[in-house]
């Protein structure tokens, strides 16, 4: 098992994310190659976020949020406000161009944000397919109890249960609330498999691990949590990526001939995506 602490940055108007995954220690787990929390941040009245139109190819992006709500808008005319407890699933695949913002009712109400966004990997087979997108309410979700933890699966098959989500390989994404005494093993059935801390701490096999913290697992390790008092945490993780990826700002790819291709195609035409939303954000220079 290793512990990864995350590397934090201040977006401004107290808004920090913390990137966990990719790390020095740990590039992917199963199929997630990108791993951002965000929040909490409290934003007065007029203030919000503002994530300018950019494109990604090569992968899948899963917003999900524990608090606020965010608007999502894409090119393939999507416009979407995501809440807590729902999952956003955009499918890049050969590129898609996508913003989110805080919705100007939200903006001029004052509100608190807090979640996480994270991007799939897509197997190789997958990587030019037309790109998509999918909502699944809070509600639509498959929930269980299990000895004093309440799970809800956001995407993949795990606990007996299935997200109802369509998903491009072997994966797991669970949003597991600890009661005080509650215990919970971790699913064994997938090879990669890893615990984000959001709330509290946990006791991981007998060590208590605080609020933060991402633990990654060894494949035929057993894993056991319990909780002395409330906590919440994501459990996540499937089967490795078919082949190394490259990741360059948005971009994700099998081969570095593509992110090139995609880094050409945005300086070329980084415009006029997304109908109402004119802005954009250019290619980075010194990437």
């Amino acid at each position: 098992m290793i512990e990864l602490k995350g590397h934090t940055r201040d977006l401004g108007d107290g808004f920090t994310v913390s990137r966990m995954l990719p790390d020095a220690a740990r590039r992917s787990v199963g199929p997630f190659v990108f791993f951002d929390y965000f929040g909490p941040v409290d934003f007065p009245p007029g203030k919000g976020i503002d994530v300018r139109p950019h494109p990604h190819i090569g992968l899948a992006t899963v917003t999900y949020l524990f608090e606020g709500s965010q608007m999502h808008r894409d090119s393939l005319g999507t416009v979407q406000s995501v809440q807590p407890g729902d999952v956003n699933w955009m499918t890049a695949g050969r590129g898609i161009v996508h913003s989110e913002r805080t919705a100007p009712d939200v903006r001029a109400a004052g509100h608190r944000l807090h979640g996480i966004q994270s991007w799939i990997g897509l197997p190789t087979k997958d990587e030019e397919v037309a790109p998509s997108f999918q909502h699944a309410s809070v509600k639509d979700l498959p929930r269980k109890s299990e000895n004093g933890v309440d799970l809800r699966l956001i995407t993949g098959k795990a606990y007996g249960l299935t997200s109802p989500v369509r998903v491009f390989s072997d994966i797991f994404y669970a949003d597991a609330r600890f009661t005080p005494g509650s215990s919970l093993p971790l699913t064994v059935e997938h090879v990669e498999r890893a615990i984000f801390i959001v709330d509290g701490s946990l006791d991981v096999n007998g060590i208590t691990y605080q609020r933060g913290s991402m633990l990654v697992f060894e494949a035929d390790e057993r894993v056991n949590m319990s909780a002395s008092a409330t906590a919440r945490a994501m459990l996540l993780g499937g089967a490795p990526l078919d082949g190394p990826r490259h990741l360059w700002w948005n971009f994700v790819a099998s081969s570095q001939e593509r992110i090139d291709r995609a880094k050409a195609e945005w300086k070329a035409k980084p415009q006029g995506h997304i109908a109402g939303d004119p802005e954009f954000i250019p290619l980075p220079e010194n990437r």
